[in-house]
C-alpha cells in the first residue's frame, strides 16, 4: 500500500515536509522516511504515488555512491531497521536513511543546464536567471553555454522558494559558505549530467541541499538528483524549442494546469490513470540511471 503519511511510535517526528518525515534518532542522527506524497505548485496532493517514496530512495542511494569523492554526505551507515520497533520496519523498508544531524543551509541550490521553466520566463523577461546574464536569442529548451548556479532562498514548506543572486546567497550565508555549496552542485551536476547522457537522459536541471555538520564542515543531504528535484527528459526525444517529456513530477504538474484550480490547497484529486502513469515515469527513470527497479 503506498504511504501518505508515517506513524512511528518509537521514534520522536521532528519534521514533516512536502514528501519527508523525519525521527529524532539519538541527538545526533535522523531517521528519514521518503513516504509516497506528491506536491505540485508547493501543494502536496491527497493522493499518493504508489512507489514514489522507494524509487527517491533508491535513486539517492545511487548517486551518493556514484558522485562518492566530491563532497562529504549525511550518511552514517546504520540500517534503518535496527533503529526502529520491529512492526514498524515496513514503513521504513527501502524508503528510509539515518542520516547526521546537521544545521542546514537554506539555500536551494540550483544548478541549470538547459533554459525551461521558471529560469525560460525570467530568460524572457530580462535575459537573466537569477542575475547571470545569458546570451541572446535562447531558444527554450536550449542547452546553455556552461551549466550555472541559480540559487533560491530556502521558504517555509507550502510556500515559494524566492530566486536570489550569488551575492544575495553570499549574504545570507556568507561567501565561503556560498562559494562552497556553488562549486560542489556544479560539480554534482557536471558528473551526474555526463553519466546520465550514457543512459539516454538528459538532466535539464536539479537542485541539491546542504547542511553543516558539527565541526562546520558542509555536507550533502537530503535528496540527490531524483525526479522530485531534477527535470529528466528521454535524450531521444529532445528538440529545442519545445518543453521535452519528462521522468518526472512535470508530468502530473501538466494534469493540473488543464483544471480549474486556483494553486491553493485543496488540490484537485488525481485520476487512476494519471497516478498510475506518474508512478511508471519514476519507475522508468531509475530503471535508465540506475538498472534497477525497487521490486
Amino acid at each position: 500500500m503506498p504511504i501518505l503519511d508515517t506513524s512511528l511510535h518509537s521514534l520522536k517526528r521532528i519534521y514533516r515536509g512536502k514528501v519527508r518525515d523525519s525521527y529524532a534518532v539519538g541527538d545526533d542522527k535522523l531517521l528519514i522516511v521518503a513516504t509516497d506524497r506528491i506536491s505540485a505548485f508547493d501543494v502536496i496532493l491527497d493522493d499518493p504515488i504508489p512507489l514514489k517514496g522507494k524509487v527517491l530512495q533508491a535513486l539517492t542511494d545511487f548517486w551518493f555512491e556514484k558522485l562518492d569523492g566530491i563532497v562529504p554526505n549525511h550518511l552514517t551507515g546504520i540500517d534503518p531497521s535496527t533503529v526502529v520497533a520491529p512492526d514498524e520496519v515496513e514503513q521504513v523498508k527501502g524508503r528510509s536513511v539515518v542520516a547526521m544531524r546537521l544545521k542546514p543551509i537554506p539555500i536551494e541550490c540550483v544548478v541549470r543546464g538547459y533554459i525551461i521553466g521558471g529560469g525560460w520566463k525570467d530568460y524572457q523577461a530580462t535575459g537573466k536567471v537569477c542575475g547571470v546574464e545569458l546570451p541572446a536569442g535562447l531558444k527554450q529548451a536550449q542547452k546553455l553555454p556552461e551549466p550555472i548556479f541559480t540559487p533560491a532562498a530556502k521558504a517555509e514548506v507550502g510556500t515559494h522558494d524566492e530566486n536570489i543572486s550569488f551575492e544575495k546567497a553570499c549574504e545570507l550565508v556568507g561567501e565561503d559558505i556560498a562559494r562552497q555549496i556553488r562549486d560542489y552542485s556544479l560539480a554534482l551536476y557536471r558528473r551526474a549530467a555526463e553519466y546520465a547522457l550514457t543512459k539516454g537522459i538528459i538532466i535539464a536541471d536539479t537542485k541539491f541541499e546542504f547542511g553543516l555538520d558539527e565541526n562546520g564542515t558542509v555536507r550533502l543531504m537530503d535528496e540527490v538528483l531524483t525526479p522530485d528535484s531534477s527535470r529528466f527528459w528521454p535524450a531521444d526525444q529532445y528538440n529545442e524549442g519545445m518543453s521535452p517529456p519528462s521522468f518526472d513530477k512535470q508530468f502530473i504538474r501538466d494534469w493540473l494546469e488543464t483544471q480549474p484550480w486556483d494553486k491553493k490547497a485543496p488540490a484537485p484529486r488525481v485520476p487512476a490513470e494519471i497516478i498510475e502513469k506518474t508512478s511508471e515515469k519514476y519507475r522508468e527513470a531509475l530503471k535508465r540511471l540506475a538498472d534497477r527497479d525497487v521490486e
